[in-house]
């Protein structure tokens, strides 16, 4: 069974094809990515790399040539993938593929008020209707992206956030790499959803008390959230964006803790404790 990834080159898709090339053979995987140079170090290990652009459709089709499962990673232009979206889907149908596992967000309904969330909803009904087999592995927030949130939370003495007294499972990276390895080589069902979280699920104040520290929890509403982070220096798109995703942790969109990282690897999921340590020394 030969098995693709997209987005290979980024950093979900090569933690992904590490773990891959731990249980199958370099033989039976296909990376691709716009920058396949990047992928030189999988190459030289029998992977096989091909060139993928979401934004030529017919190049798509090609390119997935020989692929059983495909690991569909969204893009990150966000507002503006779905079409990229859907073509690599058709092309996959087009191409043969029986499998596409596709990286979602929690809750892709209607009313969920992250800005990522209405691609992801298009994406996984555009998979719905395709024909095709399908998971959608639902990543929870990244684990990993607190740890340099909470050291710079620990220097300051403050952790502002405007998530209120919502709570997250937040997720490690590895943990998603991991579930997506299961997901392509057969553990799990086909046409279902899964959530994928940490063990629990935490407040703001449930991750200033995981630091050791002393930190003051300052709530802001959302669009003084939004000031907050140009006045740090981000973008206004990118502080809107994440401003959303506080904004959905709120509304308790990012709630639900299951059990499908175990159900999908066979081990139980990395807790956010684990990666904070380091924040206490």
């Amino acid at each position: 069974m030969s098995i693709g990834i997209t987005g290979a080159s980024g950093r979900l898709g090569g933690a992904v094809a590490a773990r891959l090339l731990d249980v199958v053979d370099a033989a039976d995987v296909v990376l691709m990515s716009r920058t396949v140079e990047s992928l030189s170090g999988f190459a030289a290990r029998g992977v096989g790399v091909r060139p993928v652009d979401f934004g030529d459709p017919p190049s798509l089709a090609p390119a997935f040539e020989g692929v059983d499962s495909l690991l569909l990673i969204s893009t990150d232009r966000v507002g503006d993938r779905v079409a990229g979206h859907v073509a690599a889907i058709e092309a996959a149908k087009e191409a043969g593929v029986r499998h596409v596992v596709y990286t979602s967000v929690p809750n892709p309904v209607a009313a969920n008020p992250a800005l990522a969330a209405p691609d992801h909803l298009a994406t996984e009904d555009a998979l719905r209707s395709s024909g095709l087999a399908w998971t959608s592995l639902r990543n929870n927030l990244y684990a990993d992206m607190q740890v340099p949130s909470l050291r710079r939370a620990v220097e300051a003495g403050r952790l502002v956030v405007n998530s209120g007294d919502g709570r997250a499972a937040y997720v490690s990276r590895a943990d998603c790499a991991a579930a997506a390895v299961g997901a392509l080589t057969g553990r799990g069902e086909t046409n279902t959803a899964y959530d994928i979280t940490g063990p629990r699920a935490l407040s703001a104040y449930d991750l200033a008390e995981l630091t050791g520290a002393a930190l003051e929890v300052v709530q802001l509403d959302d669009d003084a959230y939004v000031e907050a982070l140009v006045g740090s220096g981000l973008a206004k798109d990118a502080a809107n964006f994440i401003a959303s995703f506080g904004r959905a942790v709120r509304e308790g969109y990012l709630a639900d803790v299951t059990t499908a990282v175990r159900d999908l690897t066979g081990r139980r999921p990395t807790s956010l404790d684990e990666l904070v340590r380091p924040v206490e020394a």
